[in-house]
């Protein structure tokens, strides 16, 4: 009992000295994982509403496939990404392996079908009227997509933050394309790993709350998200007030 306290009164004093460490794995941490979510949310909203606006054949198949990925472990996607990447694979000749840039790829790659999927979910729960309305009204077929995509904003902001989360709490593939390598790719999971296997405890436990602070945030993001597409419903369902 008395080591658990003691790493919990290492870590306060690490967080309000603002240790060096903590702020360079806290720092590369967020630069990936933002990175990450930024290139996957240009791939999954265009890819999404692709899928969700076009009919073609399969098309349950792929959305059921997409679905499944949700789960996919993240070592087999670390494991994908490394033999893509290493020495003696197709893009071994770019050197990406124990990288950044490569953990970027790894984590872009692991929450894209999540993204992609819930890009869709989002589109599907919009009334379906509402491009009939348009375009029987004389808009174009852009018009209306561009009317149902505003309509399902939060949804899909929701789904971009969740994607976030995702990328900055995984482990495999920080580990197995990163290699935890000091002042280049430790990342806060990474070194709570680490850390915890050395006796570190106050330092991992000051990881821990770093890395709970900012899950803390994106739930916070996502209440303010839901509660601003509640506020949006109510008033447009209660019409204007006098």
């Amino acid at each position: 009992m008395q080591e658990i306290i003691d790493g919990f009164s290492q870590a306060f004093q690490l967080i309000v000295t603002l240790n060096p460490e903590l702020l360079e794995v806290t720092a590369l941490s967020l630069f990936i994982s933002l990175s990450a979510t930024a290139i996957a949310t240009l791939i999954a909203i265009p890819l999404g509403g692709l899928i969700h606006f076009r009919e073609f054949a399969g098309k349950r198949v792929v959305i059921t496939i997409i679905q499944t990925l949700y789960s996919v472990p993240t070592v087999i996607i670390g494991l994908f990404v490394y033999l893509l990447i290493s020495r003696s694979g197709p893009l071994g000749f770019f050197g990406l392996l124990f990288t950044p840039v490569g953990m970027i790829i790894g984590q872009s790659i692991l929450i894209l079908p999540i993204m992609i999927g819930l890009t869709i979910t989002a589109l599907s729960g919009v009334d379906k009227n509402i491009r009939d309305t348009l375009i029987s009204l004389g808009g174009t077929e852009f018009q209306s997509i561009a009317q149902i995509v505003r309509e399902a904003r939060f949804a899909i902001l929701g789904a971009v933050i969740l994607g976030f989360g995702r990328a900055i709490s995984e482990v495999g593939v920080a580990m197995m394309i990163g290699g935890n390598i000091r002042g280049e790719t430790r990342v806060l999971t990474t070194s709570i790993a680490l850390e915890t296997g050395m006796g570190n405890f106050g330092l991992s436990i000051a990881l821990g709350i770093v890395l709970l602070a900012i899950a803390l945030v994106v739930v916070l993001i996502m209440n303010l998200i839901t509660s601003g597409a509640l506020s949006d419903f109510d008033r447009v369902r209660g019409g204007p007030q006098a």
